[in-house]
């Protein structure tokens, strides 16, 4: 939150005033009291007030007058707001190391499944496009609105081959420009899920290069643990940790940002982050009414406590 004309804060100095008047004039009623002989007796027939009750309404009054310094002072917030057009492809790695069991049930299952988190996170009007590659790309669908063809590609993909990740982000960039209105562009975006070190095709990083100067960012995602195998005919096992690094590196030169997830919940929390800002601009909007109103309740709140008590006592 900031604050469009912070001098108004300048308000809140009425507060410690009014507390030390309050205290100077108690004092001042205390020095020249008259005691009464009888006094002991009416204070016993009187109702007994407690001292948090005396000073309420004082803090309802301070709290008051606190809220209408800060609605004066003009606060802003920032909300993140749909973007109209914005379009992102989810690019996810179907290698045969997305089989290892270390993030359960599978690397696949959960990757599918955070798909599916995506889906309900990001807003309705982007259109979201989904790809995924092992030794050549596999599965290609949108950009589109249509969330029911996305979560179908996204069941359909199974993990087999190599790791192609720079022709796959390749292929997300072109498909984001064939989509992509020459005369109004939309903001455009990639997000990578990868569980290991690329086996083949081109470099992912001058593939990164090229996004970055065609106004796309990348953001990765490192599934895995170090501890990641695959069984493999035979019996035999392989280790497939995954391979961050890289991935680092291709958000970093594209602009984007690099996640790591090394269980299901995780990546569920990974990509609902990553959803809630894709697709959406951050703007700030006054919150200056809504300042006001709580001042507006705790100004009424002090002045009904404090009318009661002075009826109480008269």
């Amino acid at each position: 939150m900031k604050l469009d004309q912070p001098i108004y804060l300048l308000a809140l100095l009425v507060i410690p005033v009014g507390i030390a008047l309050a205290y100077l004039a108690r004092r001042r009623r205390r020095k020249y009291a008259v005691r009464l002989p009888t006094a002991g007796t009416l204070a016993a027939l009187l109702p007994r007030e407690s001292q948090f009750s005396r000073v309420l309404p004082g803090i309802l009054f301070g709290c008051a007058v606190a809220a209408l310094a800060l609605a004066l002072a003009k606060p802003e917030v920032t909300v993140r707001e749909p973007v109209e057009r914005a379009s992102v492809m989810l690019v996810t790695d179907a290698s045969g190391s997305m089989q290892a069991q270390d993030v359960a049930p599978t690397r696949l299952d959960a990757a599918k499944s955070a798909v599916e988190s995506f889906l309900d996170e990001v807003p309705d009007q982007m259109r979201v496009g989904l790809l995924s590659y092992a030794s050549v790309v596999e599965t290609i669908e949108g950009p589109t609105t249509d969330r029911d063809n996305v979560r179908a590609a996204s069941r359909s993909i199974t993990a087999e081959g190599a790791t192609a990740t720079g022709d796959a982000l390749k292929a997300a960039i072109d498909r984001l420009r064939e989509t992509e209105d020459k005369n109004d562009p939309a903001p455009a975006a990639i997000l990578l899920l990868s569980d290991g070190m690329t086996s083949q095709g081109v470099n992912p990083l001058e593939i990164a290069r090229e996004a970055k100067a065609a106004g796309i960012t990348i953001s990765t995602v490192a599934l895995g643990t170090p501890g990641g195998t695959v069984t493999l005919g035979g019996g035999f096992t392989r280790a497939v940790p995954p391979d961050p690094e890289t991935l680092r590196q291709i958000a970093s030169i594209s602009g984007g940002q690099a996640f790591a997830a090394d269980d299901a919940d995780e990546l569920d929390n990974v990509y609902k982050q990553v959803g809630s800002k894709l697709g959406t601009r951050p703007v700030q909007r006054e919150a200056t009414a809504g300042a006001a109103g709580i001042g507006a309740l705790f100004l009424v709140g002090a002045l009904a406590l404090g009318l009661r008590r002075r009826g109480r006592l008269g």
